[in-house]
């Protein structure tokens, strides 16, 4: 078996103020598939917020908000990927991790057992940060740098990241028309990883620089990453199952 994760983010999960159902489905699709593919899969999964502003609409502009938004939604978030992984016949779980679990060998060794145990039993890990008493991906990352974290201390060699951006581009490509597609990456610049941060989505709180952050650590730590868009899940099905790179960028050192 392979040991990859999954993150899937905020922009992703959410359209018009609510979970976006159909992209939720088309995500458990694929994991289901790459199952059957002899894939190990631990999701990283954003929402909480999202999921809860459904039920209770408040100011996101207060981080108090968000934590009790992330309250409401997670166990709803849960209920609907639970809902829908059983139409492929499959267990998934809840882990919450807050951020200080990975400065503890002893607390990395204790998450790192359930994940396993979970995985060996044919059961999908569902991680998101706790948002409800650590709030630093409330603010910033959107659970990128928290995924590259599962991927290293989980034993993954590959975190796939499912977002907005397609690929990683030689300039945004939302502004320039000439941008070109960088198909792997394998040195990350220090301006690059210190740039302004963009989220492009009201739920979302990291943008391109998260993402090449978490890269940047991955390849300092012997592991890959693969960017892709999370709307058209083509490019990364292509990659994992058929074993060619159409589109999408991969970052290798």
């Amino acid at each position: 078996m392979k040991r990859i994760v999954i993150k899937v983010g905020s922009h992703v999960l959410t359209e018009d103020g609510a979970i976006a159902k159909a992209r939720m489905l088309a995500l458990v699709q694929l994991i289901a598939e790459l199952k059957a593919h002899k894939y190990d899969v631990i999701l990283v999964s954003s929402g909480a917020v999202a999921a809860g502003f459904t039920l209770l609409p408040l100011d996101r502009g207060s981080v108090a908000n968000k934590q009790a938004l992330a309250a409401i939604g997670q166990p709803l978030l849960l209920k609907m990927y639970q809902e829908k992984f059983a139409k492929f016949g499959l267990l998934c779980s809840q882990v919450l991790l807050s951020a200080d679990v990975f400065d503890s060998a002893k607390h990395i060794q204790h998450a790192k057992v359930a994940i396993d145990t979970l995985l060996k039993n044919g059961v999908i890990p569902i991680i998101n940060e706790n948002d409800t008493v650590s709030i630093e991906e409330l603010v910033f990352g959107d659970n990128d740098r928290l995924s590259a974290h599962v991927a290293h201390y989980f034993d993954a060699q590959l975190l796939i990241i499912l977002s907005d951006i397609d690929a990683y581009y030689d300039k945004d490509p939302n502004r320039y028309d000439d941008a070109k597609r960088r198909a792997v990456v394998s040195e990350i610049s220090e301006e690059e990883l210190n740039a302004e941060h963009t989220p492009n989505n009201e739920f979302a709180t990291g943008g391109i620089v998260t993402k090449l952050q978490a890269a940047d650590f991955l390849m300092q730590h012997g592991r890959e990453m693969f960017l892709a868009s999370g709307f058209d899940l083509s490019d990364v099905k292509s990659f994992l199952v058929d074993k060619k790179h159409k589109g999408g960028t991969l970052f290798k050192a």
